[in-house]
């Protein structure tokens, strides 16, 4: 008989301070017209004039997420995030901003990820997912074996894909995990490339807070 329990969380608390009246009436809003399908959809369908499809998964408040949309109008870019807060936060740059080529789901990446055809995205971004210190949740962990495997499907053939973390020991397993896919080419020459922040890198106020153990760490990968 198969396994009915669903997976295990990958992320911590859903909800954390009071939502402000501003943002919670974004939530009523503007979140179901931009809200991604329930059902298995073509990205391409999402935004007829974009040129391709970007995906962040946990996208935190919505700063990076908001920033590459105003950067890259032509591009249509899907935030995937369960926190309540974060995501009241990105509508509130995506009204502010008037950005039309973002696209949200409010929930676990993973269902998103199965709802995606092959080979629909472009890049992917996981920047400082929840790093689950203690030994014992590493299995909690977004980047496992699994995670991978359905990050290369989504991607197209020349698709790149970048995590970043402030976490030794999860820079170092998500890194054995990445490099074990042969379809996953890592684009580091030296060190000053996973060191220093990528050119086109938007800084968040979460990571400004080094709440990590080192420094923070970029691994960029292109999809063979």
């Amino acid at each position: 008989m198969a396994d009915a329990r669903p997976p295990l969380r990958t992320y911590g608390r859903i909800k954390a301070r009071p939502i402000k009246r501003r943002q919670a009436a974004l939530l009523d809003t503007l979140l179901p017209k931009i809200r991604v399908p329930s059902e298995p959809f073509v990205p391409a369908e999402l935004m007829a004039a974009a040129r391709e499809a970007w995906l962040e998964i946990g996208f935190g408040g919505g700063e990076h997420l908001a920033a590459q949309a105003a950067h890259h109008p032509d591009v249509l870019l899907i935030g995937a995030e369960p926190f309540r807060n974060g995501v009241a936060s990105a509508l509130r740059h995506v009204h502010e901003q008037a950005l039309g080529n973002v696209r949200l789901h409010d929930g676990d990446a993973r269902e998103l990820l199965g709802r995606l055809p092959d080979a629909s995205l472009a890049r992917v971004f996981i920047l400082f997912p929840d790093p689950w210190p203690k030994t014992r949740h590493h299995k909690r962990r977004l980047i496992q074996a699994d995670t991978v495997a359905e990050l290369v499907r989504v991607l197209a053939p020349g698709g790149r894909l970048r995590f970043a973390s402030d976490w030794a020991d999860y820079v170092d397993r998500a890194l054995e995990r990445f490099l074990a896919c042969a379809a996953l080419l890592w684009t580091a020459a030296r060190a000053d490339d996973w060191r220093r922040p990528p050119a086109d890198h938007v800084t968040t106020r979460y990571e400004q807070k080094r709440l990590g153990d080192c420094a923070p760490v970029f691994l960029d990968f292109i999809r063979a």
